[in-house]
């Protein structure tokens, strides 16, 4: 299963599901993270923590523990 967090830098994928429940997938989703959805990967911290993501025109920073609940292709 590939996830977000293992989106290298640069690179583009495409939500395919979102794992997780209650508040937490419920906030993943009010981000605008939804299936069918394009992300690119912009920017990753030094120490790997968090992401900075683009998605639907904004820019996103995500923590790396959330991202992996975030299935692509």
């Amino acid at each position: 299963m590939k996830t977000l967090k293992n989106v290298p830098c640069g690179q583009s994928a495409v939500v395919k599901k979102l794992w997780g429940s209650g508040a937490l997938r419920r906030r993943i989703m009010d981000m605008g993270i939804t299936k069918g959805t394009e992300i690119q990967v912009r920017k990753v911290a030094p120490l790997g923590d968090p992401l900075e993501i683009t998605l639907r025109g904004y820019a996103l920073t995500l923590r790396k523990e959330d991202a992996d609940l975030i299935e692509v292709f």
